[in-house]
């Protein structure tokens, strides 16, 4: 089965841009991620997302899985669990791993569920 590719536009708007705020992502008391990088992408109806670039990620305590998902406006979409979460952490972290051309700033840079993480915080630029 072909996938289809859309292209973000008026109907369907997808903007990236640099965040200068310090973003951490904490669980079970551990820095999962943290960075001054991060990008948001905001899509069409749908909140902010900050994708924080792998190098500021603890890849350590991230465990690949097998779900996928896809996007038209993105691509495949792969995710990883973090075992100290336990059960709430699974596949609490996404990737595009070959992001299409709209998007291709997120290329190795994870994005994490707010809700499958213990905290999620930007700190305000000093």
């Amino acid at each position: 089965m072909e996938k289809s590719i859309k292209i973000p536009g008026p109907d369907h708007p997808i903007t990236l841009e640099p965040n200068p705020a310090r973003i951490t992502v904490t669980v079970a008391g551990r820095i999962i991620a943290d960075t001054r990088e991060a990008l948001t992408l905001r899509e069409a109806a749908y909140p902010a997302v900050q994708y924080i670039p792998l190098k500021d990620v603890d890849v350590s305590l991230l465990e690949r899985t097998d779900h996928a998902t896809y996007c038209p406006y993105k691509g495949d979409c792969g995710y990883y669990s973090i075992p100290l979460g336990g059960a709430r952490s699974i596949n609490a972290v996404w990737t595009y791993t070959a992001p299409y051309a709209a998007v291709a700033a997120i290329k190795d840079y994870v994005a994490f569920y707010p809700d499958r993480v213990d905290s999620l915080e930007q700190h305000p630029v000093a």
